[in-house]
């Protein structure tokens, strides 16, 4: 797609970068048939192809309106246009120029602009814990919108704190600690049988995704140096860890755009390369994993791992983050699979979102609700006794409007270790 850029992005890096992608664009529009916006709203500038020349026009000069953010806004930047685009258009670290062009020439209202402040600064901050501490102890009296936000307490059980010559790095997270503690122990403890010593850099914090959706770039940034600070001393020397592991996906697709995002800083570039890496999401260590772990599980724990004899099927919704942003797909139901595991995936649409996509669901929720049923009635057909995912985004959010319990696939593994490690 031939674009101008106006004066004023002319030799800018975000206008190179854009003109760039751009180039790539046949406008064939193959991405509107797996845009999950646009089989809702059936707007054009609802989908890929009409977001993109939103954007192209900005590039071009033309004044961006009120009505050019709201559907900048309503990108999930789920990026299936990504999976199903023949040309190979970026469309995720696109959408992240437009929008930040859109914003600093289209100011939001207060109240628009006071949500997201509270959303970025407020997730990410030592705060955030306990007060969804308090949340979960007054959640019986809370509206339903807000319970929908607010798990249950949750016992995490025992840190495993055997010594192991194999070494790997964990990302905590910001939210998943507070809100469900459980996955990240669960990971060390699967870790831990398999042989693998977890690790946790104190000083490492949120990923920066959250700020970085939420068009603060800057503030993002800041959090990914001080990972990337935070992470350092552990990758070099005779105790160097082999990986950085995301059990989060939201995460672990940001973590490993470190490189990308950080490209121009002279003093992290490297670095960040180098982060992004040594970058693993949990399912990619798998197929290690499956020998050392096959003789480590209860063969019935595995045949009843969804609490519900009368149904031996487990639900898999692989996120986008997994599935489009890390290219990763099949890798979970096939590694656990050989474990004895029966997982299935949605026979229909399991490529599309869930409506979770971060905040989304707070800054939209009746489409992020209706795209949440949909998921939830294509999943409903397979009559699973649970339902597992890979991002406490999409746990959350499906476990908000469903009976049925929602998990981290890894949690299914720690429940049947045949003993708990210690």
């Amino acid at each position: 797609m031939q674009t101008k850029l106006a004066p004023q992005y002319q030799g800018s890096a975000d206008g190179a970068a854009a003109e760039s992608i751009l180039r790539k664009c046949v406008h064939c529009g193959f991405c509107t048939a797996t845009c999950p916006t646009y089989q809702l709203l059936g707007d054009e500038l609802d989908g890929p192809r009409g977001r993109i020349y939103l954007i192209k026009q900005v590039l071009e000069g033309q004044p961006p309106t009120r009505k050019t953010q709201l559907h900048l806004d309503r990108c999930l930047t789920c990026r299936n246009c990504e999976t199903t685009c023949p040309s190979g258009v970026d469309y995720g670290h696109l959408v992240d120029i437009g929008r930040k062009m859109v914003d600093a020439k289209v100011p939001r209202p207060a109240s628009e602009k006071a949500l997201r402040w509270a959303l970025k600064e407020g997730l990410s901050s030592p705060l955030f814990a306990p007060a969804m501490r308090v949340g979960q102890w007054l959640r019986p009296m809370l509206p339903r919108a807000l319970q929908n936000k607010v798990p249950r307490l949750q016992s995490a059980g025992v840190w495993p704190h055997r010594l192991h010559a194999r070494k790997m790095l964990l990302l905590a997270g910001c939210v998943q600690p507070a809100m469900m503690p459980n996955i990240n122990f669960a990971t060390a403890r699967v870790l831990d049988a398999a042989g693998v010593q977890t690790l946790l850099a104190p000083a490492a914090g949120c990923c920066g995704a959250l700020k970085f959706h939420l068009n603060d770039q800057a503030g993002a940034m800041v959090q990914m140096r001080a990972n990337i600070d935070a992470w350092w001393p552990y990758l070099d020397g005779d105790d160097a860890v082999e990986a950085i592991v995301m059990n989060a996906s939201g995460c672990g697709v940001t973590v490993k755009e470190y490189g990308h995002i950080l490209r121009d800083d002279p003093a992290y570039a490297q670095r960040a390369s180098r982060v992004s890496a040594l970058t693993r999401d949990l399912s990619e260590l798998l197929p290690d994993l499956v020998r050392p772990l096959a003789g480590k599980l209860d063969a019935a724990r595995v045949r009843n791992a969804g609490g519900n004899q009368a149904s031996e099927t487990i639900a898999f919704h692989p996120p986008c983050t997994l599935q489009h942003g890390q290219q990763l797909r099949g890798g979970v139901e096939q590694h656990l699979g050989a474990l004895g595991f029966k997982l299935r995936v949605a026979v229909n649409e399991s490529h599309l979102c869930c409506g979770s996509a971060g905040t989304y669901s707070v800054l939209n929720p009746d489409i992020a609700q209706q795209l949440r049923d949909r998921k939830l009635e294509k999943l409903a057909e397979l009559a699973p006794a649970l339902i597992v995912s890979a991002n406490i985004g999409c746990i959350s959010h499906l476990q908000s409007g469903t009976a049925t319990p929602v998990r981290h696939w890894v949690e299914l593994l720690d429940q049947a270790l045949v003993a708990p490690s210690r």
